[in-house]
């Protein structure tokens, strides 16, 4: 008599996918009411964008900018603003497109965590808050974006491994590194690490030592590999990197406990060391290897291995360490396996479903506020004509404090909305497309970070005084001054800069009154004795 074959296990209510879905729209949730995503770089990238919409239409921005083309390893949100752009307007194509990060990372962590175990663990909920990471909430949008498409990439790798579609994982693959590549080279890199890891596990479970493994798996890598010949003339030309901090271990504990750095700190930091406690809760069983699955296991081992390696600056890109830490932190909790009982089981995952409700209703109204803020600010663009030159100097507080309003670059909206010469873009060969061409506002007020004022006791060298600043920027160059969040005893009275906007506590926006070229002092030669370098 042939048994009959048991029922299929009933998926339990997180392991459903309506449930899946629910967790990606909650992901939006943050982001659905202010009209520009409040996340610190952002504006100053959609500056950019403004200038490669309308290069070649406006006299203005061709005047004071030039954009050309080319195939660097940093292009995710670029490329798709210039598709959509046109078509929805430049700030819902950009609001659309952030949207969508947090849900392409949902999405991403989901499926892996499937692949994985064949069921999504009650654990992985904690790890879906890691979608709002620091990354994200700096404004990093094109490593964010990539990011989130690399973690669906791997899961697709690891559905043709178990659906047994081996032999269209290279072709498949051979186009899917080149794109991920485009989108940002960090995400490429993981990609590789995470197939690589993969691929050696599944060997040894298939009966081969480690040396035939990791022989095999560095063939099935190989289709990742082609967009490696794209780094030498991208990457290594004539423009300068700056590769420095290596094991600056204050650094690295910083980026752990701020890994969902955002508004309230200890709200923030608590929620660290909830997802760091759940990722290394198999460590209290009695074999804690067991309660890893294996390729996820070695995946966190080595992505640490990684993020200890790296420095702070990589190539001239900034927080290049910090960049890793969300998804570092995600492996170990997605490496979690199934709970058996389950009651402890349906505790977890309500736990896990309640702390990235708290995560996301947090986060709403810590957005909410920022964008109130922006919109007070904004109000001075009111009374900026069009093609306008805008000296910006925005009032920021010390990097080591926990909050910050994310003014950062909030200027660049009269790039997006007046068309306007700020001197806030960034001017990074290799990491970045634009060029400021407008050579009036001389070597030290036209590009990043001139516009960023803190505290002298606390700024960087390359950031301006607000009174050397004011003393000696060009300004026949310019013909408004913004200071953004500025309070009202730092406002300068000068009869050369007559206000015409005032915000409610803070902000002011002066006209320039020229008097002839010869009035002012060529910012180009800097007074011996008189003024400090604002750059490095």
């Amino acid at each position: 008599m042939i048994e009959p074959s048991p029922s299929p296990r009933p998926s339990a209510w997180w392991e459903t996918r309506a449930f899946a879905f629910a967790m990606i729209a909650l992901a939006l949730v943050p982001l659905l009411l202010p009209p520009i995503p409040p996340l610190t770089d952002l504006m100053g990238h959609m500056g950019r964008y403004r200038v490669q919409l309308e290069i070649d239409s406006s006299p203005f921005l061709s005047r004071y900018y030039s954009f050309n083309w080319a195939l660097i390893g940093n292009l995710a949100c670029d490329l798709m603003v210039q598709v959509l752009g046109p078509i929805l307007g430049l700030e819902l194509a950009v609001k659309l497109i952030v949207m969508a990060i947090p849900a392409v990372t949902v999405a991403g962590l989901l499926l892996i965590a499937r692949e994985i175990h064949g069921r999504v663990p009650p654990t992985a909920l904690f790890a879906l808050p890691l979608a709002y990471g620091y990354p994200f909430q700096f404004g990093f949008i094109n490593f964010a974006m990539a990011m989130g498409l690399m973690l669906i990439a791997f899961a697709f790798w690891l559905r043709l491994a178990r659906t047994g579609r081996l032999k269209y994982r290279p072709h498949i693959f051979f186009v899917v590194s080149f794109l991920i590549w485009v989108a940002h080279s960090f995400a490429w890199g993981v990609l590789g690490i995470l197939c690589f890891i993969a691929e050696v596990v599944r060997c040894r479970r298939e009966g081969e030592d480690w040396v035939q493994s990791g022989w095999r798996a560095f063939v099935a890598c190989l289709p990742l590999a082609p967009p490696a010949i794209l780094l030498l003339p991208w990457r290594g030309g004539s423009a300068p990197h700056g590769t420095f901090d290596w094991f600056k271990w204050w650094f690295k504990w910083r980026w752990l406990y701020s890994v969902l750095r955002e508004r309230v700190e200890l709200w923030d930091e608590a929620s660290a060391a909830i997802l760091i406690l759940v990722g290394l809760s198999g460590f209290a069983s009695r074999r804690p290897w067991r309660r890893y699955e294996a390729t996820l296991g070695i995946i966190s081992i080595l992505l640490a291995i990684v993020f200890i390696c790296l420095p702070r600056v990589l190539l001239s890109s900034a927080y290049a360490d910090m960049r890793l830490v969300p998804y570092m932190v995600a492996m170990p909790i997605l490496a979690l396996r199934p709970i058996a009982n389950k009651r402890v089981a349906n505790a977890v995952a309500a736990a896990g479903l309640l702390f990235f409700g708290a995560r996301v209703a947090v986060s709403t109204l810590a957005f909410l506020k920022f964008e109130r803020n922006y919109q007070q600010q904004l109000k001075a663009l009111d009374h900026v004509p069009m093609g306008s030159r805008v000296m910006a100097l925005a009032n920021v507080p010390c990097r080591s404090a926990w909050y910050t309003t994310r003014m950062e670059h909030l200027s660049s909206m009269a790039t997006v909305r007046r068309r306007a010469f700020v001197n806030d873009q960034w001017e990074a060969p290799g990491a970045q497309l634009l060029r400021v061409r407008y050579r009036d506002a001389g070597r030290y007020f036209s590009h990043d970070p001139s516009q960023i004022v803190r505290r002298p006791d606390c700024r960087a060298r390359n950031e301006p005084i607000l009174e050397l600043a004011l003393q000696y920027f060009p300004r026949n160059a310019f013909d408004y001054v913004w200071m953004i969040d500025m309070p009202r005893d730092r406002w300068p009275v000068d009869p050369d800069l007559v206000p015409i906007w005032e915000g409610k506590r803070f902000g002011v926006l002066y006209r320039i009154v020229h008097r002839g070229a010869g009035s002012t002092t060529a910012s180009n030669e800097t007074p011996k004795g008189s003024v400090p370098r604002v750059t490095q």
